[in-house]
């Protein structure tokens, strides 16, 4: 079992941070938590959750999701941007930032969203970019809407935008979710709130950016990543 695995079994600080396996308000993790000791699968027989994106140069438009297509996609525009620090607090350059998200409309690209909203034949919902000499990222999106998933009655998940990103090593490798300020789903979302330290799920929000927001075009909202230590990002549950 890997460092992290390990550490997100185990009581304490780390795992106040980064949510349990099982979480019983988060239906699903009743099912798929561990109740053995973990093995590693072979590579062929996993099924990944997020978009595969191949291994071929990026192109400026894999870090643009508003100009992947003929047409502009349907909804409101964004800038997300930030830096990727590991534990110390310096920056780490190079490092693979991948997104997925659903559209506007709260619809995933995905043969498995039976979500009965429209599919935006512009927008993939998906992008990749490296981090500069910095540290810094920035993506430019939709904003995704919320949607409803069978998790409990009338369950509904905040907007949020799926992020992995891979550092210079395995333990600064980190898939998590990236929150809206504001949101009034937050308290009724058991994923968002398996990740039990308050500061922590704090750091899953991102904020509204003036530097970043653009005039007339698009709003900007800035989320650091942090890989390691008492500050670090949360792990997606």
């Amino acid at each position: 079992m890997s460092p992290l695995a390990v550490g997100r079994v185990r009581d304490g600080a780390y795992g106040a941070v980064h949510p349990p396996y099982l979480h019983a308000d988060y239906r699903s993790t009743r099912l798929r938590s561990p109740d053995r000791p973990l093995i590693l699968l072979p590579e062929e027989l996993h099924d990944p959750t997020g978009p595969v994106y191949g291994d071929g140069r990026l192109a400026e438009s894999d870090a643009d999701l508003t100009r992947q297509h003929d047409g502009e996609p349907v909804g409101e525009r964004i800038i997300v941007s930030g830096t990727v620090r590991d534990r110390d607090g310096r920056p780490v350059p190079g490092s693979l930032i991948e997104i997925w998200q659903a559209n506007a409309a709260g619809r995933y690209l995905h043969e498995r969203d039976r979500h009965p909203a429209p599919l935006d034949p512009n927008f993939t919902g998906a992008g990749r970019v490296l981090t500069d000499a910095d540290g810094r990222y920035r993506f430019v999106s939709i904003k995704p809407g919320a949607y409803p998933w069978r998790n409990h009655q009338n369950a509904w998940r905040p907007a949020h935008i799926h992020l992995s990103i891979f550092g210079r090593a395995f333990t600064e490798r980190l898939v998590t979710q990236m929150y809206f300020p504001g949101d009034p789903l937050f308290p009724a979302d058991p994923i968002f709130n398996s990740v039990r330290d308050p500061a922590a799920r704090d750091r899953l929000i991102s904020r509204l950016d003036w530097e970043t927001t653009t005039a007339e075009w698009a709003l900007g909202f800035r989320f650091d990543i942090v890989l390691g230590g008492s500050n670090s990002t949360p792990l997606e549950a």
